[in-house]
């Protein structure tokens, strides 16, 4: 077999193996676990806290004070809103809204941004 041939396999699995090195992120504490935790359940009560908009169809997931809100509310306002809670709340770095849904009168009308 020539030499290209035995050699054209490698640099594959050499980014292969880069890729699965780079990709890889040391596991979080407990300490970590816990601060992400009370981020997000404070997050999630002050959205739930706000006396105009309602919020009870929104998850909430922090992970390194990244807030990533998912679910659906019932109109752009209520998005740029939440993203203001969320930004205000101790520990958030950063607020991501792009997997909140807007709906309106129950059907879905496209993602909030």
């Amino acid at each position: 077999m020539p030499v290209s041939g035995r050699c054209g396999a490698f640099p594959a699995v050499c980014a292969a193996a880069a890729l699965a090195v780079a990709c890889s992120t040391p596991p979080k504490s407990a300490e970590q676990i816990r601060a992400d935790e009370s981020i997000g359940q404070q997050v999630y009560s002050a959205l739930n806290a706000d006396p105009i908009y309602f919020y009870r169809h929104v998850d909430v997931r922090v992970d390194d004070g990244v807030a990533d809100l998912s679910g659906y509310v019932w109109s752009a306002d209520a998005i740029y809103r939440a993203r203001q809670i969320t930004r205000a709340v101790r520990g958030v770095k950063r607020v991501v809204t792009s997997h909140l849904e807007l709906e309106r009168e129950g059907l879905n009308r496209g993602h909030g941004r």
